[in-house]
């Protein structure tokens, strides 16, 4: 389920008006989360650290609106609930492409994940899903990376965020990964990026719950 924005009263009128016209309207941050109780808490649980944090992840998106807001015809959506969508690896050193609902629960959300991730690995195919509901994320656990920028086709309209996890590392019993934040600035100010990332922390921090 999606509601409409009425963009002539939206206090960000100006702000959608003047950035949605620009031939790049994205931009991007990259940051270092703590990730040392969400590494331990998904080993203990004996889940997927991939799949620990993406949830984690999800379930902040839920919490900063802006993230939830799409362009569609013109016409700005706020979803009820974003999803993932994300690179899975592949046996042969390709990837495809995933969809998850997202599910507060973490044991509900790995359950249903789990045969998506073995119907993609199974194929060998490239497609990704047309849904404007998700987040669009990618994993590079071989690289610490410190930017990163994304490919693009600028003939198709898109305001989907992108989100994707660097290599985990470890210093003096600390560990810490690269998150990459893709926006579209009509929808998505600086302020609201701080507070997607302020809420996935607290939420990596958080003790174990399923």
């Amino acid at each position: 389920m999606k509601r409409k924005i009425d963009i002539e009263n939206w206090n960000r009128k100006d702000h959608f008006n003047f950035f949605s016209k620009f031939e790049e309207p994205f931009y991007g941050v990259n940051v270092n989360v703590d990730c040392t109780l969400a590494y331990k808490n998904a080993k203990q649980l004996g889940v997927s650290f991939f799949l620990y944090t993406l949830h984690k992840s999800l379930a902040a998106i839920q919490l900063v609106e802006p993230f939830k807001m799409r362009i569609e015809n013109d016409e700005v959506y706020v979803y009820d609930q974003i999803n993932g969508g994300t690179t899975v690896a592949r046996s042969n050193g390709t990837f495809g492409y995933c969809y998850f609902d997202y599910y507060p629960s973490l044991e509900e959300f790995i359950e249903k994940a789990m045969p998506e991730i073995e119907r993609v690995k199974a194929r060998t195919d490239l497609q990704r899903s047309p849904k404007e509901d998700l987040i669009r994320y990618s994993s590079l656990p071989w690289i610490n990376f410190t930017s990163l920028s994304h490919a693009r086709m600028f003939s198709v309209k898109d305001s989907c965020p992108r989100i994707s996890f660097g290599k985990m590392t470890e210093t003096d019993g600390k560990r810490s990964m690269p998150v990459s934040i893709h926006v579209h600035h009509a929808l998505v100010d600086g302020l609201h990026v701080g507070q997607y990332i302020d809420c996935f922390q607290q939420l990596l921090n958080e003790a174990n719950q399923t």
